[in-house]
């Protein structure tokens, strides 16, 4: 019979840097209130008792300098483009977008009017697209987690091969 034994000691963990930062970056989302219209309901719902996105890590911020998720729920008009802008540029990198319901992906019931963006991606970048009119609290759960999975396989660590070179 083979006995493996530990070397180290009880209180020692290895892990590759990359996936430590990554865990606590993930484990840690700090995410900014951007509710726009009717879809900013849900996104309270979601963080209330019931979805409850605390058990996840993620703490709603008011402010974007604090903040590394930006979830935009509702309606974009042309308008408050420039604000999103501003907002987002204010975020500290790394930075993530939730496009959350069909008016934030692509204007939605609303798309014929003038004044209503035909998708927050023409703004500014977006990772994760959550559908819906408005979006359950479950659809934004599985968007946040599909962000989790995003930022656990990031690499920050590794050197440019033209850096090398």
């Amino acid at each position: 019979m083979i006995t493996i034994k530990n070397q180290l000691p009880e209180n020692v963990v290895t892990a590759k840097v990359d996936q430590f930062l990554n865990w606590g970056r993930a484990s840690s989302l700090w995410y900014m209130l951007f509710g726009l219209a009717c879809c900013g309901i849900e996104l309270m719902q979601t963080g209330g008792p019931r979805a409850d996105l605390d058990r996840f890590g993620s703490v709603p911020r008011a402010s974007p300098r604090q903040s590394d998720l930006m979830i935009v729920a509702g309606t974009l008009t042309y308008k408050m483009a420039l604000r999103t802008k501003v907002l987002y540029d204010q975020m500290p990198e790394p930075k993530y977008v939730i496009s959350m319901g069909s008016c934030a992906t692509c204007g939605g019931l609303f798309q014929p009017a003038y004044s209503v963006v035909k998708g927050v991606d023409k703004i500014i970048p977006v990772d994760i697209y959550v559908p819906g009119c408005p979006p359950r609290p479950e659809a934004l759960t599985e968007g946040l987690l599909k962000i989790q999975q995003k930022m656990r396989k990031e690499k920050f660590l590794r050197r440019n091969q033209e850096m090398v070179a």
